[in-house]
């Protein structure tokens, strides 16, 4: 577990939820445990992810994949301990109103389970090769894209607010997640092997649809400045203090790892 989680990587996604925190002027403090969770979360999708049941890989963040360092079972546990240690970090660490704690960690896990990121590589291992444009954004969408948002949607639970009041933080939310998957296709194309610490072209290799394959090189770089261009006009909504969501927006479209 130690070996994944510890390993380096962006760190994209707590730092998206402290980042939220401090738009809607919060401690970051605050929102430490949910926002390890959230990691916990991720490292033990991308050690499911690197099996040869799945999609095979030898090599993460720098490193040899879990299940070559220690084995496809040792590594199937690991990632089942690092969900099960986000579920307990939650519930015995993560301060405030027992009904929102309560209602975060309920939208973390549907971000995670078949609604979100299980459903989406159900999806993503068993669709038709034909698999049309809007049938490739709806799989990134839950696949990728769910626990980004959740990222920010479990903090806007946590600090109670109306929904009503936070559907320009929600519509961001979303179009990072997309934003992420289509520089993610682009990067699995025309990233270096040693900057990006995982395998170069596997999508390619296996024969997968991505918004390279499906648009084309220069057209996914389109649909990125357009998702880009979204979310920062949502964040323009707000009104929070949001210079640093603007800054993980930008990086995020501009990313080289």
């Amino acid at each position: 577990m130690r070996y994944s989680l510890l390993a380096g990587g962006k760190r994209i996604r707590p730092v998206l939820a402290l980042a939220t925190a401090e738009a809607l002027g919060h401690e970051l403090d605050d929102l430490l445990p949910l926002a390890a969770a959230i990691e916990l979360i991720h490292t033990y999708s991308l050690i499911h992810d690197d099996l040869p049941a799945m999609d095979d890989d030898q090599l993460r963040r720098g490193q040899p994949t879990c299940h070559v360092a220690f084995g496809e079972d040792v590594a199937i546990l690991a990632g089942d301990g690092l969900f099960a240690e986000a579920m307990r970090l939650v519930a015995e660490r993560q301060t405030g109103p027992p009904d929102r704690v309560l209602a975060a960690l309920g939208q973390l896990v549907d971000a995670a389970g078949v609604g979100g990121m299980v459903g989406g590589q159900y999806l993503d291992v068993t669709e038709a090769d034909d698999l049309d444009a809007a049938g490739l954004r709806r799989i990134h969408e839950l696949k990728t894209g769910r626990l980004i948002a959740a990222s920010v949607e479990c903090v806007l639970l946590w600090t109670g607010m109306d929904p009503a009041v936070t559907i320009a933080y929600r519509r961001f939310a979303a179009e990072l997640g997309v934003l992420f998957q289509i520089v993610d296709d682009i990067l699995d194309v025309t990233g270096d092997e040693a900057a990006l610490g995982k395998p170069q072209g596997s999508d390619e290799r296996q024969g997968k649809r991505t918004y390279v394959s499906v648009f084309g090189l220069e057209r996914a770089r389109e649909l990125a400045a357009e998702a880009h261009a979204k979310a920062r006009a949502a964040l323009a909504e707000t009104g929070g203090r949001t210079e640093t969501l603007e800054r993980i927006t930008d990086y995020i479209l501009t990313r080289q790892t």
